[in-house]
């Protein structure tokens, strides 16, 4: 049900009764619909056109279920699930910056991106609410920290559409560095191990955005491990 197409050929409206099977025995999935207990003014499913948060208008990629808010760059929950994302364990590990404290350095106006991590300063971060002195030192402590954390997880960090953690390992040690990366054409970054066209175009398309060029030069700034 999370797929339009699907709810198209199935013909599946509101307040249907609908059959459900086991798809290869596990997973529960929509076969048809019952129309003997189908109401005579049923309401098909309207779908949203623009984003909820930011109002840009919703596009879908051809092949794939969902639509997606494009306005990656300011669209308030993107940017503050980039920058969770960016502090996660599995990524840059920063202790103290879980997903509240990074939304509420977000809405404070403190970090609108992930360079801005690393500009944050003690006093910014004392003032903001329930943090105290020792709590603002632990995340100054994790935030330099970091710098020590390996290209491949910097990489992994950043959330490059479709390069998740195995994938920046092989790209990471393909490029060796990330000006070799973010200067590959699509030929060189295929040559990689198990890298297809379609993470291919992603790497791409990231490193074609001048911001995102511009985050990286910060990052660099900032001593990361590039």
């Amino acid at each position: 049900l999370h797929n339009a197409d699907q709810i198209e050929k199935l013909d599946i409206r509101i307040g249907d009764t609908v059959f459900v099977e086991k798809g290869g025995e596990i997973i529960p999935k929509i076969t048809s619909v019952d129309l003997s207990k189908r109401n005579t003014d049923s309401i098909k499913v309207k779908y949203i056109t623009h984003c909820p948060e930011c109002d840009k208008e919703l596009i879908r990629v051809d092949g794939e279920a969902n639509h997606y808010c494009p306005n990656e760059n300011g669209c308030p929950p993107q940017i503050v699930g980039k920058l969770s994302h960016f502090t996660s364990r599995k990524a840059m590990n920063i202790e103290g910056l879980g997903a509240e404290t990074v939304d509420l350095l977000f809405r404070q106006g403190l970090v609108h991106n992930i360079a801005d991590i690393y500009d944050l300063k003690k006093e910014q971060i004392v003032s903001l609410e329930r943090m105290g002195d020792k709590s603002a030192n632990n995340i100054i402590e994790g935030i330099n920290k970091s710098k020590e954390i390996p290209f491949e997880r910097v990489l992994y960090a950043m959330g490059v559409r479709y390069v998740g953690d195995t994938v920046a390992k092989k790209l990471a040690k393909h490029f060796k560095n990330i000006d070799a990366l973010m200067n590959a054409n699509a030929e060189q970054l295929i040559e990689a191990p198990e890298i297809g066209e379609k993470i291919a175009h992603s790497v791409l398309n990231h490193f074609a955005d001048a911001e995102k060029r511009n985050v990286v030069e910060r990052l660099k700034q900032s001593e990361l491990q590039f």
